[in-house]
């Protein structure tokens, strides 16, 4: 058996990290101490591993944060006035699951955009397709799709989103496109997302 050979056909297969594996293990000579089904299961857990890992480093940049939130480095100092519980409930993401929309508001400068982008970050490590965009930049966008005729192939691409986060929601005021382009996306998400 030619291992150059077996590495080579793993790689042609698209499995590289159990290929890289493999050839790492005959390099090292550790073949000897381990059964073949303790073999194949180690090279199936890691090529496992590093396509979730793969996946999730993919969602996180189609996602589009700002900036690198987490659920874990929130501030609960009483001057912020956050209820920890409910940010734990949160991060279950069970209002996802229930088709629950959530509304998060405070003063400006709170960290309102942080623990928006931190639940987004939690639903991308759970798997989810998630978007988050500005609400403005967003209708802009779907402003300019009507007028190239790319409308309806937008709004299927918002469906396909498990979480939408809307940031900076109201800020500007909404003239007669932009409300109905909210009802569209609301309409499209109502029950399903």
């Amino acid at each position: 058996m030619d291992n150059n050979q077996t590495v080579e056909k793993l790689k042609k297969m698209r499995i590289g990290a159990m290929a890289d594996l493999h050839l790492q293990h005959i390099k090292n000579n550790t073949l000897n101490d381990i059964t073949p089904d303790e073999y194949i299961t180690l090279l199936t857990e890691h090529e496992w591993e590093n396509r979730e890992n793969l996946k999730i480093s993919r969602l996180l940049k189609i996602a589009g944060f700002r900036q690198k939130a987490d659920l874990a480095d929130v501030n609960y100092s009483a001057a912020r006035n956050l209820d920890k519980n409910m940010f734990s409930r949160l991060a279950t993401l069970d209002f996802m699951k229930q088709n629950e929309n959530i509304i998060i508001t405070g003063a400006s400068g709170v960290g309102k955009s942080y623990i928006a982008q931190a639940l987004g970050n939690q639903a991308c490590l759970m798997g989810k397709k998630v978007l988050y965009s500005n609400t403005a930049r967003l209708f802009t966008r779907f402003k300019l799709s009507k007028t190239d005729g790319t409308y309806i192939k937008e709004l299927n691409k918002l469906q396909k989103v498990n979480l939408l986060i809307l940031d900076d929601f109201g800020l500007q005021a909404f003239d007669n496109q932009s409300r109905e382009i909210l009802m569209d996306i609301i309409d499209d998400r109502y029950n399903k997302a």
